[in-house]
């Protein structure tokens, strides 16, 4: 489980909004009952004669490496003829390889595991396979997935480069025990993000508890509700800048207020700071991925269970933190396409192998059909024996995608260094945002 720390710390926090495009087409293709072993038509034809094994290499990261490895030996019986070699590097190495073999079309693997932080830049080429067309043809399950991820995956154009394996629904997560000591509900949290900073103005007061772990988590948010149609998450359709916007604007004046009233702790997530923390109550409340609970569960803050609760975000806000897909090289050996892509199915089509990463990862699985178990209605201990899975599944339905640019990475790191110099050396808040639109405006068209 610790193995997640690495792939974590790289995610990309996706908002009631998020995606490479949105397209996609109808309803799911028959074959098996699950839909997960229905191959398609041959790309290529196998290249084996009778009897030979064929040998499918997966490059993965953790700990989807590990999801892959435990549904080895169910693929097995299936294809007892096609092994699976698992190539795991740590998150960014991962990437930083894929991008190389993908520019040079050198040590391609048949399956390539992609974090939603790194797909839109993937994307933006011509690397990817287009999984939208023949023999592929994947539109047709379109339906059978959370519709946010498999819009990420979906380009302008309609073309669909990876196939949506583990999403990351937002949650508030927040110590009741800590509420009930400053005389408060979950409703002051959530009724409103101002609301939410009085709540932590209390908190503070009433037990020494420090609202939030960065004030850096409200712009992160904040930045990504109230979209229109079209805008992207820094630029709009035309690649203009949109960092002067209101949302914007708003995001940067209530991550002062955190820091002007000394509600965040100033550590950064998967610290050793930010996990004694959590330990000790000395931070009351955590935005972040269902996934979060239960690590705070298994060994982040185990020690603790029965005091925390989980809540949808403040202000009807709905987030995606983190996810992952499946996808294929274009220029990958065509003899192994067929079943590369019939191995990418089993993952992610496969409703017991979805189950299965959900309940030994906590991979809350973006097959709808895996969100109808029982096992989404159970009591969870560590919340104090909430369902909370039930509130997660509700908020993966109604978190929608925005388009990418292929300079959101530039622009988040311009937006975090105006917010710092806000933050830290009381910089106006208008010049902080006018300086960022300005290098924007001058890097959007590279």
């Amino acid at each position: 489980m610790r193995r997640w720390v690495q792939r974590l710390s790289a995610m990309v926090l996706t908002l009631a909004a998020g995606s490479i495009g949105a397209l996609a087409a109808g309803p799911a293709a028959g074959g098996s009952p699950d839909g997960a072993s229905a191959p398609p038509p041959a790309a290529g034809g196998s290249g084996r004669t009778p009897g030979s094994t064929l040998t499918l290499t997966v490059a993965a990261f953790p700990a989807i490496d590990e999801i892959v490895r435990a549904a080895l030996p169910a693929w097995r019986l299936r294809h007892p003829d096609v092994e699976v070699k698992v190539l795991n590097r740590e998150v960014n190495d991962h990437h930083t390889a894929m991008t190389t073999a993908l520019s040079t079309a050198k040590g391609l693997p048949d399956v390539m595991a992609l974090e939603i932080g790194y797909l839109g830049r993937f994307a933006q080429g011509t690397g990817l396979e287009d999984l939208s067309k023949p023999p592929y043809v994947l539109g047709r399950d379109r339906d059978r997935f959370v519709r946010y991820a498999f819009d990420q995956a979906t380009t302008p154009q309609g073309a669909i480069v990876a196939v949506p394996t583990d999403i990351g629904p937002g949650t508030l997560l927040y110590r009741t025990d800590l509420l009930a000591r400053a005389g408060l509900t979950e409703a002051d949290l959530t009724t409103s993000w101002e609301g939410f900073v009085t709540a932590g103005v209390k908190i503070k007061a009433a037990t020494g508890a420090y609202l939030l772990a960065h004030a850096r988590d409200m712009k992160d948010i904040l930045i990504r509700t109230g979209l229109q149609p079209g805008e992207g998450l820094y630029f709009d359709e035309q690649s203009r800048p949109l960092v002067t916007t209101p949302r914007f604007v708003r995001a940067f004046e209530l991550a002062k207020a955190v820091r002007r009233q000394q509600l965040d702790a100033r550590v950064t997530a998967w610290s050793a700071d930010w996990t004694e923390g959590f330990k000790r109550g000395g931070i009351a409340t955590q935005m972040s991925g269902a996934w979060l609970a239960g690590h705070l569960n298994t060994w982040l803050a185990p020690d603790t269970r029965g005091r925390w609760r989980a809540a949808q975000l403040p202000e009807g806000a709905f987030a995606a933190y983190g996810g992952t897909f499946f996808a294929m090289a274009r220029l990958g050996d065509p003899s192994r396409k067929a079943m590369a892509y019939e191995f990418i199915r089993f993952m992610t089509l496969d409703r017991d192998q979805q189950l299965a990463a959900f309940k030994s990862q906590d991979a809350f699985p973006a097959l709808t059909d895996a969100q109808t178990d029982a096992f989404f209605d159970q009591p969870l201990p560590f919340l104090g024996g909430q369902s909370a899975r039930r509130d997660w599944r509700e908020a993966a339905g109604r978190i929608r995608a925005f388009p990418v640019h292929k300079q959101d990475a530039f622009a988040r790191e311009v937006i975090d260094t105006e917010l710092d110099k806000v933050l830290d050396r009381d910089k106006d808040i208008p010049t902080a945002l006018a300086d960022a639109q300005r290098l924007l405006q001058l890097r959007a068209r590279r």
